[in-house]
């Protein structure tokens, strides 16, 4: 998992494999920054952390390496803030969770609060979440998994944030056992 804040989408994803909802493991857990909080959430967890500086020579060859370190099959990109390189090497191997019913508000700069900000200027009465796999463009890439979540009269960026991340809460476990059940990887092992 790559992380740049919190973690909450990453310690979510641990949960649901720590209870056996999804049948995967946290391998590694990639962030740019020490101080980042999610950094001592994720080892608070029991997730291993590793701390990849952005300024480091050659980010994404750094980060290939610390991934395949890890036997990483399935890389989930859990609130990270920078574009991942895909490349060939992980083709379909890459998923992200956007806050948003793709592909309305989402691309480059549409994260976080922007996307809730968006939606309501928008004045949209619905928005959700989408899992989808990770192309080199933003929020391009092929939809696993979307849930819908009602806008309600009063929401504020904050309040609909919160519904938004609840729903994202079942849809990106639930995405990566559906991703799991399809994939064929010889390290991956089945129960």
């Amino acid at each position: 998992m790559l992380i740049s804040g919190g973690g909450r989408s990453a310690l979510n994803l641990h949960a649901a494999f720590q209870r056996h909802a999804v049948d995967a493991i946290t391998t590694i857990v990639i962030a740019h920054r020490e101080e980042v909080s999610g950094v001592a959430h994720c080892r608070a967890a029991g997730m291993p952390v590793i701390i990849v500086p952005r300024d480091t020579p050659v980010l994404d060859d750094s980060i290939d390496r610390a991934l395949e370190g890890a036997n990483a099959e399935l890389i989930c990109l859990a609130g990270y803030l920078r574009k991942f390189r895909v490349g060939t090497r992980w083709t379909n191997r890459v998923l992200n969770m956007h806050p948003a019913l793709l592909p309305a508000f989402g691309g480059k700069g549409m994260f976080g609060m922007h996307v809730h900000e968006a939606v309501l200027a928008a004045g949209r009465t619905e928005t959700g979440c989408t899992v989808h796999l990770v192309d080199e463009e933003y929020d391009h890439g092929e939809t696993i998994a979307q849930t819908r979540v009602p806008v309600l009269k009063g929401d504020t960026p904050e309040s609909l944030a919160e519904r938004v991340f609840a729903a994202e809460c079942i849809a990106y476990p639930e995405a990566v056992a559906l991703w799991i059940a399809n994939a064929k990887f010889p390290n991956h092992a089945r129960k």
